[in-house]
């Protein structure tokens, strides 16, 4: 199995930033899909975002557009989200997740292997 960790979470003042790193230990990331969820109490998993290795497809919640980007570091083997202007309602527990799927799906059901997740709290 491939393992995720994820890293860069913590608490930012509403309009900072944060950066968050996905690494993937054992097996490589090449022809794959990752994608960042997030998940507040109460509150069901959402898509943040994903990219695909072999096509270099991107995809963004409504809700991050213009804000967050998704990058990938074929060298490393990371997938980082770039958080800008966070708002208060970006706080939640960051999860990085990986499907065999070659195109971007947005249902967490898809993905067979998720990071343990990481703390992001914005203040406000």
């Amino acid at each position: 199995q491939v393992q995720l960790v994820e890293s860069g979470g913590g608490l930012v003042q509403a309009g900072g930033s944060l950066r968050l790193s996905c690494l993937a230990a054992g097996r490589t990331l090449g022809t794959d899909s990752t994608a960042w969820f997030r998940q507040a109490p109460g509150k069901e998993r959402e898509f943040v975002a994903g990219i695909v290795w072999s096509t270099g497809s991107i995809g963004y919640a409504d809700s991050v557009q213009g804000r967050f980007t998704i990058s990938k570091d074929g060298i490393k083997i990371t997938v980082d989200l770039q958080m800008n202007n966070l708002k208060a309602e970006d706080t939640a527990v960051y999860y990085c997740a990986r499907t065999r799927w070659t195109m971007i799906t947005r249902d967490a059901s898809d993905y067979e292997y998720w990071g343990q997740g990481t703390q992001v709290t914005v203040s406000s």
